[in-house]
This record gives structure tokens, sequence and C-alpha cells, in this order.
């Protein structure tokens, strides 16, 4: 999986806070404890797999009892193997002894509990993607060999399959206005991936589809759970029941959590994004740019919904003092390249988290062409006297760049629509005087107020103020 476009920004909870959901997990808790209890007595197969006589006593170690007893502390043993905590002595005698990686998980670093952990997730993924025991045995052929042909199953495609649905739950977890930490049920999520997104009615075979992996997704988030990469609510085995048999009890069929909710924790969503950084997906995270200077800050949200952007602020501001924190802002807002409207709009909404400590600073900018007009804007809104007037040439620049950083940060919103029926309104002359406006911007701007404002007549005068524009700058 491999995009250039950024996600948004993921509010991972700090790495200690991690490395203990990771040590609760019940299946990196029972891969140490089966780590811990092997001994000199302890024999495995060719595979590295528990020979089938020390399951049950494995199995009693773990504190497991029922029919899934030992596929359970099968499982817990695997991942043990597979991360390191135990590791095979001689391979002919099958004799096993604790791994090096075992004492991370009680004198390592956060980092290292996490990445254990990572190694048990890659595990249990590898095992997600492996169709179930009954299709294995039904696939089976002569000389107990498996038939792969006959189960239409490919590994790839299924690796890929699962990569992608935690990948749109992931976009959707860290997606302003999507569900957040809420679930997502598992119709919606397995639609994500099957449904076109220009599909307006799905058709019978797409609903077909959708149901097939729904139940699939049922299966592989049963085997995710235990790792700690999603809380799970299974699909309601009463939906499965022969349509003969008669429902154990009364069901709302318009309950939808009875079809399957999933969410990512906390652990999972630092999997997934460890997963898609690994893969070259830009996957940023909120505080990454709390260390980085000024410029990369005012870059690096520009990208970010506002409420992240907001995040990533404070505590870029928390590192700092807050005067030096706010000269270096306005020196970053500077420039005249296509990103700078947006910079200084982001560098205004920082601004707006500090208080009149940093007055100095916004006096220091009042003569400058391109931040003078943001400093009389703070100063006003915090009450501070003696502000000087803004001429008028200063008033239309600030305009035109608080459209365009409008423009960069959101397109034709509606918003945007509502601000530029604003400025036509309350300057009859606006496009007389905007087109000589000296911003990069002014051409595009007016353009764009063309195509948003609904007067035909206020639309053609400012689609004529952008082709003098243009024409002024050399377009």
């Amino acid at each position: 999986m491999s995009d250039s476009s950024p996600l948004p920004p993921v509010r991972l909870h700090s790495e200690a806070e991690l490395a203990r959901d990771a040590l609760a997990t019940p299946l990196l808790s029972r891969a140490a404890r089966l780590a811990r209890w092997a001994g000199p007595d302890t024999r495995v197969g060719a595979g590295g797999e528990l020979v089938e006589e020390q399951l049950p006593q494995a199995a009693l170690e773990l504190g497991l009892s029922g029919d899934d007893a030992a596929a359970f502390a099968s499982e817990a043993w695997r991942v043990a193997l597979d991360t390191g905590l135990v590791e095979i002595v001689d391979e002919e005698e099958g004799t096993v002894a604790a791994g090096e990686d075992l004492s991370l998980l009680t004198s390592g670093g956060p980092q290292d509990v996490l990445g254990v952990w990572l190694g048990a997730l890659e595990t249990v993924l590898d095992d997600a993607s492996v169709p179930d025991l009954d299709d294995l045995v039904g696939a089976m052929g002569e000389g107990d060999e498996i038939d792969l042909t006959s189960l239409d199953w490919d590994p790839e495609a299924e690796a890929e399959f699962l990569d992608g649905v935690l990948g749109n739950l992931y976009l959707l977890t860290v997606s302003e206005g999507g569900p957040g930490e809420g679930p997502v049920p598992l119709p919606a999520l397995a639609a994500s991936m099957i449904v076109p997104d220009d599909m307006g009615e799905p058709t019978n075979d797409v609903l077909e589809q959708v149901s097939d992996a729904m139940m699939r997704l049922d299966d592989q988030f049963r085997l995710l759970e235990p790792v700690g990469l999603v809380d799970f609510q299974p699909v309601d085995e009463a939906l499965m029941a022969d349509a003969d048999e008669e429902p154990a009890a009364a069901v709302d069929d318009t309950d939808v959590s009875r079809y399957g909710m999933v969410r990512l924790t906390p652990l999972g969503l630092y999997g997934i994004r460890t997963r898609l950084l690994e893969a070259g997906v830009s996957a940023p995270a909120v505080g990454d740019l709390a260390d980085k200077g000024a410029d990369a800050l005012l870059d690096g949200t520009s990208g970010f919904p506002p409420a992240a952007a907001q995040a990533e602020t404070e505590q870029w501001l928390a590192r700092r003092e807050p005067l030096p924190a706010a000269r270096e802002l306005l020196a970053a807002a500077r420039g005249g390249d296509a990103g700078a409207p947006l910079r200084r709009l982001r560098c205004q909404q920082a601004l707006s988290l500090v208080g009149l400590e940093v007055e100095p600073a916004l006096r220091e900018v009042l003569d400058d062409a391109e931040l003078g007009g943001l400093a009389r804007v703070w100063l006003s809104e915090h009450g501070a006297s003696d502000v000087p007037a803004p001429s008028e040439a200063m008033v239309f620049w600030l305009t035109i760049d608080t459209v365009a950083a409008q423009l960069a940060a959101e397109g034709n919103s509606v918003e945007l629509q509502a601000l530029v029926e604003g400025l036509a309104q309350q300057h009859s002359g606006f496009f007389a005087t905007a087109w000589r406006v000296d911003h990069p911007a002014t051409p595009d701007v007016l353009e764009a107020m063309g195509r948003l404002h609904p007067d035909k007549k206020v639309a053609k005068q400012a689609r004529k103020a952008a082709f003098k524009a243009r024409s002024q700058q050399g377009g």
C-alpha cells in the first residue's frame, strides 16, 4: 500500500501507555508465559510447533480449558517463536530455550516492547489471510497435500485485501467527521472495499460480494482482537442461522450492530500507522512537528484538518517561550509563493493561542507589507491600544490573501462562498480596485470569486477583474 498523499494526522497515546497496552494483550501475555514455561523437557516438531502431547500442559499453564484451549495455546506458542521470546536450541532433538527478546518485555524500554508486539501483529495478520481449517481440510487431496487451486485462494490478494480494510479503518478513525474512537459497522467497512465510489444503487451481485466480504472480515477480526489491534463485536450468530430455524429470541432487524462492529484500539492505531509508514505512506502523527522550526509547522499543518492543526500547534507552542515563538512564526509566514497565504492563515491561528505577552512581536511587523494587516487584526482583537488604522491598499491586500488561504485550505466551500458574497456586497466598487492589488494570488482569487458568486452580473465583474489582474501581472 503506497500513496504519495498524506493521511490526516493521528493522535497517538504515549509509547509508555502503548507498551503497557501491548503487555496486557491476551496473545502477547500468553506467548510470554509459555516462553517462561518452556524448559529442557519441552519438545517441538519440525516446524517449531509444540508437539501434540504437550499442548494440554501448555493450555493448563495458560489457564485455558474447553475445545479451543489447545488451539489458543498453539497460537501463543507460534507467536512466542516468531517474536524471539523462545528459540529452538536443537532442531533434530526439538529442544528449545527462552529467547533473547524475552527479557525485553521486563527490562526493555517502551520501544523494545512495542517492537516485540509488532512482531506478534505480523504473525497474526499472516494467519488472518489464511483460509479457515474447514476449507483447508476440504482442499486436502491425495497424500494429505492441500490443493490451493480448489480453494480459490490467492495469498497475495488476501493480504492486500486485509491491508486495504485496515487502511480504510485507519482513515475513517483519523478523519475529522469520521467515527473517531467509535466503532464502524462491518457492512460499511466491507462496502468500502467492494462498492465503486461512482456506483449509485449497488447491484445484487455487488451486495452479495459485500456480504461475503463481511463474513470473511468477521473471521479475521476474531483473530485480530486477541493481539490488541481491534475491539470487535462479532456478527450475531442468529443472522447466520438457517431460514427454517426459529430465532431463540426476538431480534431487531434495524439494529446495525448485529452485523458486527469494529474499531481500532489506541495500540491498533499505532500498529497500522507503523505498517503504513513502512509501506511508504505519509501517515503523520500529532506531535511530529513539535521539535521542528516554525516553517515546518506552518507548511506541515497546511493540509491538516482544523482540530488536528490546532493540536499540533499547541504542542509546538508548549515547548517554547511565547515571544520568541511569535517572532519565529511571523518570520516563517512571509513569502510570495503559492503556499504563503495558507502559512499566514496558520500563523494567525497559532497566534490566537497566545496572549498579550507576544504583543511586541506583532508591533514589530506593523509596517510589513505582508504581515501588517495580520498584526493589526490580532492587536485589535486583543484590545491593544494605539493600533494604527490600515491603509486601503493594506485592507485589499489582506482580503486577497485571506481568500487565497481559504481557497487553499477548503476549496470551493460553502463558507468561502458566503465570504465572497459578503465582500462583493459590502464594497460596491470592490472589483474596480481589487484587480490592482499587488498580490501573486490576485488573478486566481478573482477568478474564484467569479466562479463562486451566485449573481451572474457580479460574477461577470469578478471575471473581468481577474482578466485585468492577469494582464497586469504579465500572465
